[in-house]
């Protein structure tokens, strides 16, 4: 069927048609059409939208992507076609069964994943299939390499290069903006490219933007990493495993990271940025993604097999994750927590202390430090400015202000205090409550929504002295995270009393549940 284009102004890849021409050439909503340029032959496939009224018959609505793929101008005349369903369909139908994946048919699904052949629910559907079925090690190893094939990948001339990754699961972790600095003024390569949230409040890339922009080319990022030693990135706008961050657009919302998936994911971008030294941060605690130091154990081997089939050394620190790190969760807050920490603050010790850790391990993998001296070193490093100084390259030569302090970064205008209505010991931090009440609020999108922890495990608390504050950006947000907040009580306090009924006070629960 011949139609005339007329250009939509939309960001999809797909097309809409009159329902009467859909008809016609036998397709619905979510089926595909094959569109031709007549001038130029180019011809993409398209997931269909149908409409009884927005377009007339005889016009085919082009969504800007798809406009750009086949490069047709409004009013021409294209060829439209009912196309054939993808064979990776087959495939993913395959994984929902139970079966495994070849190494072809992994790579099949991830090429069209990365050229949009597949539509957000068939995509959806491979996500949930790997989730309920996870993959053996091979199908690990295949997704893997299917990731780095499918993207870009950096070529250093000299190594070693390093990198370390956090799987996430403990609010606040916001040890890269310590680590990467450490590393690189150490004399190192660590061209870190991180994910925005996917289970959490804030990814390492939305607290990095806090301070610089993050979306480089490849190319852009091997410049940099060679001029000044380190960057901090978003990973989705380099096309390294560009695979990936289609995966995080549908677990984001589910806010679910299949095991498989992880591993792949983590593997995939620190082999495609060439690291061949990997440290992996492993928080291990109740509301953590891996309950107990068992399990924590057994991911280490498997990242570590995984390096080993990539041709990577991998070592993994096991590290508590039963609290927050730091005091902050939400992209300023925990941006401010660490400058501060790098322009010589002290505390919070939680925060520094998982930092020179991991940096530690780093410089021993690479000779920069002997063995168990690790730790002494990143904490000179880290004492005398020279991280700092680091950062602020950092900053720079990623298009941000290196003049910027921690005492510059204001989180959002709209607040509240959560007082404790009386005397006890916070004896519970949930993990997961937390992020859910920060992402409430607004976070990471609202870069200055967040919570700040005043009094964390263990601590005794007075009545009426803080134990948290919610922070947003705005007003409706802040009020959405307190009636969340009310609902999962996410810290807990208690003292001698067990229970008042009926409460009086706003999440009484033990003697007192802050919300």
């Amino acid at each position: 069927m011949k139609l005339t284009t007329k250009s939509i102004d939309i960001e999809n890849r797909g097309v809409l048609l009159h329902a009467g021409d859909a008809r016609e050439i036998s397709v619905r909503d979510g089926d595909r059409v094959e569109v031709k340029n007549h001038i130029t032959g180019e011809s993409v496939s398209a997931f269909v939208d149908t409409t009884a009224s927005l377009i007339p018959q005889g016009v085919i609505g082009i969504y800007r992507p798809t406009q750009v793929r086949i490069d047709v101008l409004e009013g021409a005349e294209v060829e439209v076609r009912a196309a054939d369903r993808p064979a990776t369909l087959d495939f993913i139908r395959k994984k929902m069964d139970g079966l495994r994946l070849g190494k072809e048919e992994t790579l099949a699904i991830i090429r069209d994943v990365v050229d949009d052949v597949l539509s957000p629910s068939e995509l959806t559907a491979y996500i949930v299939a790997t989730y309920t079925n996870p993959l053996d090690m091979d199908e690990v190893e295949h997704l893997t390499r299917a990731m780095v094939e499918t993207g870009e990948q950096l070529h250093f001339p000299s190594y070693p290069i390093v990198d370390k990754h956090s799987i996430g699961g403990v609010p606040g972790n916001k040890i890269s903006l310590l680590i990467v600095p450490i590393i690189a003024a150490a004399g190192l390569k660590i061209p870190k490219t991180s994910s925005r949230a996917i289970t959490g409040a804030a990814g390492t890339a939305d607290l990095m933007e806090v301070l610089a922009p993050v979306a480089f080319s490849a190319l852009e990022v091997q410049q940099m990493t060679e001029k000044v030693g380190g960057v901090i990135v978003w990973g989705g706008a380099t096309n390294i495993a560009p695979a990936d961050d289609r995966f995080i657009t549908v677990e984001y919302p589910f806010k679910i990271d299949a095991r498989g998936q992880m591993l792949a994911s983590v593997m995939a971008k620190k082999f495609a940025v060439g690291a061949n030294l990997v440290a992996i941060d492993i928080p291990v605690g109740e509301h953590t993604k891996v309950p107990n130091a068992d399990e924590g154990r057994k991911l280490a081997r498997e990242f570590i097999d995984l390096g080993e089939r990539l041709g990577m050394r991998v070592e993994c620190a096991l590290t508590y994750g039963e609290s927050l790190v730091g005091h902050t969760i939400g992209p300023k807050l925990e941006a401010r927590e660490a400058l501060a920490v790098l322009e010589g603050a002290t505390e919070p010790t939680s925060l520094i202390q998982k930092s020179l850790s991991l940096a530690g391990i780093l410089l021993e993998m690479s000779g920069k430090a002997a063995p168990g001296q690790g730790y002494a070193v990143a904490q000179e490093i880290l004492s005398s400015g020279r991280a700092l100084e680091k950062m602020k390259q950092i900053i720079e030569v990623q298009g941000g202000d290196p003049s910027v302090t921690s005492a510059g970064i204001v989180p959002g205008e709209h607040q509240f205090v959560v007082n404790a209505p009386a005397t006890g010991y916070v004896v519970e931090l949930n993990n997961k409550a937390l992020i859910s009440l920060a992402r409430a609020a607004g976070a990471p999108q609202d870069r200055g929504a967040g919570v700040y922890i005043h009094a964390k495990k263990g601590t005794q608390v007075r009545s009426g002295e803080p134990i948290f504050t919610v922070y947003a950006d705005r007003k409706w947000r802040l009020q959405k995270a307190l009636e969340e907040g009310r609902r999962l009580m996410p810290v807990v306090v208690e003292g001698m009393l067990i229970d008042r009924v009926p409460s009086r006070h706003w999440g009484v629960g033990g003697d007192v549940h802050g919300a």
